[in-house]
């Protein structure tokens, strides 16, 4: 394999949150950044390129006999707490292998779960980064040898190491993955190597960039040959004093700053030319301005049309091909096809969108809308809408984005925002759960309604013709037009009018004090010596109650239990 014809791979680098992930960079590229450069930085650069020199020269891979056959790699910091399920390519994911980072004393986290079933759905070959082994108690750095190292502790300290390791092993095979420490694996297409390391002491960097390596070398060759197409990735948009840079990612072929570039979108692809083409520098965050860029490299341009790029979007270079770049961007985000009716969701990229609705549809969550970027007033217009045909649809996901400034709590729309696309999808899962119970229960209420009354005896306003007294709502609610009967089972009249507070109502709840009026009733009579009535049930409406039981409320039960209790008197079968 000649080295021109071979591009870098690319590598990313992924975990939860304080679990080391940047520091494991760090440490790979010794940070050869220097203090004031880094210090000057305003915004974060998300690739760094390491050179395969630096590579054998740091970790004296020829010392060893490692023969490598690509100029480097190309490593992806996942910015944010996101997972770097944004990070999506032409046919799959954008980096050939990933380095998910854990860290030893803690274990898998919500957001390691998250990034294992990511890399699971879309078939990325990784290892582990076993991070913070110093943090072990009584840990010592005694050999550089890493395995070494591990045997030469403490009894006290190897067996906190091995429960840690062991811990680890038996949850990753709870989520389908067979795991090893990298030093007794055989084969490692069918296991997944574990590296302890610590990127503050720099501990198992070295057997961690061997690994990489080493895999790299031996399954990546064939998806590392540089076509003829250039192809590349829009990462983000970023703004610099009075101009706008599109940083991106090329994974395929050659760019040149003379190239007319189509960019994908949920329209017509972006035609532009490129006004800038910069390149990031070996081992820094400086760019150089380039007059063209080799797969794999972090890029950024200066467009000059740069308007309503989104990240995450395809780009490639046009040679006379324009009808089938747009074909091909079409098949490209056919995932994104929506549902006739569904819940509305927003993304920070492509990747992110097509990642979340994979998710969505496997728990079998309908989408009606799906975007790229901040939640807006048109996203709420259209939940608002989705509550005259479903209520369990008038909900918005953002993953990783934030809602415009304009929004406004909305009482009838949930708006759910999280860095954690499952968190996103319990919370969805739970909504719509309670809200369909919610609508059962209202229209089994419809049917009939519970309701247990205390009576005030002494606020009687009215004997009779038709009687109006005070009562409080001890169970269910009552609503105008129910009949009622008392402890003894004895018929009392429908409820004509229901008032708070000398205004009528239609319907009182649970913990209400109301009038009520009744014709037909004498108070004196037929109310003096009760203190409580109840809806009057028919066995069918009273069958329905029961066979949704799981709606009603321990006090609807109660009330349900004795109503059955007070028909029974009369007649013992009454209900079974």
């Amino acid at each position: 394999m000649a080295n021109e014809k071979i591009r870098s791979p690319i590598i990313t680098v992924a975990g939860h949150v304080d679990h080391g992930k940047t520091s494991i960079l760090d440490s790979i590229r010794k940070t050869e950044i220097t203090e004031t450069e880094a210090g000057g930085i305003t915004q974060k650069i998300s690739f760094t390129k390491v050179p395969i020199s630096h590579i054998e020269k740091t970790y004296h891979l020829k010392e060893k006999g490692v023969r490598l056959d690509f100029p480097g790699f190309l490593f992806i910091d996942t910015p944010g707490h996101a997972a770097f399920s944004h990070l999506r390519k032409r046919g799959g994911s954008l980096a050939d292998l990933a380095i998910l980072v854990i860290d030893i004393n803690e274990g898998l986290m919500p957001q390691t779960i998250e990034v294992l079933g990511i890399l699971k759905l879309n078939k990325v070959p990784f290892v582990i980064a076993l991070n913070k082994v110093d943090n072990i108690s009584s840990w010592k750095k005694i050999s550089i040898n890493l395995k070494e190292n591990i045997e030469a502790q403490s009894i006290t300290t190897k067996s906190q190491f091995d429960e840690k390791l062991y811990t680890i092993i038996g949850a990753l095979h709870h989520h389908g993955f067979k795991a090893k420490p990298f030093y007794e694996i055989k084969d490692f297409s069918k296991e997944l190597a574990l590296v302890p390391c610590s990127a503050k002491t720099g501990e198992g960097i070295k057997e961690l960039i061997l690994t990489i390596s080493g895999l790299s070398q031996k399954f990546l060759k064939e998806q590392l040959k540089i076509g003829n197409v250039t192809r590349g990735v829009i990462l983000e948009i970023k703004k610099e004093k009075n101009f706008e840079y599109s940083e991106a990612i090329i994974y395929d072929g050659i760019l040149n700053i003379k190239d007319e570039i189509a960019i994908a979108s949920f329209d017509e692809p972006i035609i532009t030319k490129i006004r800038v083409l910069e390149e990031i520098e070996p081992l820094s965050l400086k760019f150089k301005p380039v007059k063209e860029a080799a797969a794999s490299t972090g890029i950024r341009m200066q467009l000059i049309n740069s308007k309503n790029i989104l990240p995450g979007m395809p780009f490639t270079v046009i040679k006379n091909n324009l009808e089938d770049i747009k074909k091909e961007f079409k098949k490209e985000l056919t995932k994104i096809i929506t549902d006739k009716q569904g819940i509305i969701v927003k993304a920070d990229s492509l990747g992110s969108l097509e990642a979340l609705l994979t998710l969505l549809r496997q728990e079998k969550i309908q989408v009606i809308s799906a975007g790229i970027g901040k939640i807006n007033k048109k996203d709420v217009i259209q939940a608002k809408a989705n509550i005259e045909v479903d209520k369990i649809n008038a909900v918005i996901l953002g993953f990783n984005v934030d809602k415009d400034e304009e929004i406004k709590e909305n009482k009838d729309v949930n708006i759910f925002t999280h860095e954690i696309i499952y968190r996103l999808i319990e919370d969805v899962k739970k909504f719509q759960e309670e809200k369909q119970n919610e609508i059962k229960r209202e229209r089994l209420l419809e049917l009939a309604t519970i309701s247990k009354l205390k009576i005030f005896h002494n606020f009687v306003f009215r004997n009779s013709n038709p009687a109006v007294f005070g009562v409080k709502v001890e169970a269910g609610k009552i609503k105008t037009g129910i009949p009622l009967i008392t402890e003894e089972g004895k018929g009392i009249g429908k409820i004509r009018d229901i008032q708070e507070e000398k205004q009528s109502i239609q319907e009182a709840d649970e913990g209400k004090e109301i009038a009520v009026s009744i014709p037909g009733t004498n108070f004196e009579r037929q109310l003096q010596n009760v203190s409580y009535l109840f809806s009057d049930l028919t066995e069918k409406q009273f069958k329905k109650f029961k066979d949704n039981k799981d709606l009603l409320s321990e006090k609807e039960l109660q009330t349900l239990q004795k109503i059955a209790d007070i028909k029974r008197k009369t007649a013992p079968n009454w209900g079974y």
